[in-house]
């Protein structure tokens, strides 16, 4: 059983479980993992592709976002359970693809004020990157119980609900502070 699910884990399920060997690195994988989302959103900001940049690049921002989060689930779900049995334990550290998953949640649907200057976007993505690292460490109910789930699933929606925490501080925040 552990040699099947160990097959299972190709070479583009580990690459994707580790978001593209980020989930090798030391200290804190998870941060790691947590780091291409925000870069990402932070490239598209810079090169007019941002919340404040108008209708059709809001578009463009929410999509890219959207696709990295659909792409990140499906390899925690599909690939999860061979993760585990390739790494030896449930919720592997390794495995970060649930962190490139989770902090695309708070980037969604960010309001124009988010990013409507560029020091206002670089403190939005700091505020994304430390809020997620934050509740996905301090798993707050109900996060706290969801990795008891099996498989990828169980890997996965703990940081989809820190994901959500997250959006919440983060959309008070900036409509606060801005």
């Amino acid at each position: 059983m552990k040699g099947e699910a160990t097959a299972g884990l190709s070479p583009l399920g580990g690459a994707v479980v580790t978001t593209f060997g980020l989930g090798h690195l030391r200290p804190a994988p998870g941060t790691w993992g947590s780091i291409p989302p925000v870069a990402l959103a932070a490239a598209m900001i810079l090169a007019g592709y941002g919340p404040a940049d108008g209708p059709a690049a809001q578009w463009v921002f929410n999509a890219v976002i959207a696709l990295v989060l659909v792409v990140f689930c499906i390899g925690c779900v599909v690939y999860g359970e061979a993760a585990e049995a390739r790494f030896g334990k449930k919720d592997p550290g390794s495995v970060c693809a649930d962190e490139t998953a989770g902090v695309c949640i708070p980037l969604l649907l960010l309001p124009a004020s988010a990013a409507d200057t560029l020091v206002h976007g670089a403190v939005t993505c700091c505020v994304v990157f430390f809020g997620f690292r934050v509740f996905d460490i301090l798993k707050l109910p109900p996060a706290n119980g969801l990795q008891r789930v099996r498989g990828g699933w169980g890997i996965l929606l703990d940081d989809l609900v820190a994901g959500v925490q997250t959006m919440i501080v983060v959309q008070v925040f900036v409509r606060l502070a801005w």
